[in-house]
């Protein structure tokens, strides 16, 4: 559960640091950029531990998956982009390949063997 609260920390950051671009492109505030700095390597670095332990395939595509999805919809409502009919087919898209990647990942159960005992 650990490792999965870090990719969700690593999304969140990804997502923060890419507004964080696109605000800081628009205004003359440096802040901005130093937020989109900071949020951007806590996002790598969040998702190089949520690897330890998550397959790298389901955490990448989630990572960027969900970020993509994400970014999108705050960039139509923070910075009234457009959100065309292919843009919502594309996203839709994206959000059924996460499905089939994250479901067509097998949880591989690690059975302990029970110490053999000599029986006297």
């Amino acid at each position: 559960m650990f490792y999965w609260i870090l990719l969700a920390l690593a999304i969140v950051a990804e997502i923060t640091g890419t507004l964080s671009m696109k605000w800081a492109s628009i205004s003359d505030d440096r802040t901005g950029f130093i937020l989109m700095l900071i949020m951007i390597t806590l996002s790598y670095i969040f998702l190089a531990f949520a690897v330890k332990k998550i397959a790298l395939g389901v955490a990448y595509a989630l990572w960027e998956g969900i970020g993509i999805l994400l970014i999108t919809l705050f960039s139509v409502l923070l910075f009234d982009e457009t959100l065309s009919m292919m843009k919502m087919a594309g996203l839709l898209t994206l959000v059924v390949g996460i499905v089939l990647i994250k479901s067509g990942t097998r949880k591989t159960v690690v059975l302990k063997k029970e110490p053999t005992h000599a029986t006297v």
